[in-house]
């Protein structure tokens, strides 16, 4: 076994995890550059790379931070803060609005 982990990563995974990242990324160029704003809008632009950041950040996540090798639970210790703090993220900035209407 020479030092190897039962779940560690063979090259070949690397190189479709590498490639995954790179389709995801060309994707994301394609969108900037290739489609005007008359064609799609720039909110839903917007929307489409913040959807595609988090798929690549999944992935990094996944593969390169090992947990995808992990336990259910520990997944879930990060998973759900992580989800936890965006809602409260998400609110604070929907909230926000209130103090520029008061005046």
């Amino acid at each position: 076994m020479s030092g190897e982990h039962s779940n560690s990563f063979d090259i070949r995974g690397i190189w479709r995890v590498f490639w995954v990242l790179f389709a995801i990324t060309a994707v994301e160029f394609v969108i900037a550059l290739a489609i005007p704003e008359a064609f799609m809008a720039k909110p839903i632009k917007n929307a489409i790379y913040i959807a595609l950041t988090l798929l690549k950040a999944f992935y990094i996540v996944a593969y390169f931070m090992h947990l995808k090798f992990e336990k259910i639970n520990l997944i879930y210790s990060i998973l759900l803060p992580t989800i936890f703090v965006l809602g409260v993220i998400a609110a604070l900035m929907y909230e926000s609005d209130y103090w520029f209407t008061l005046r």
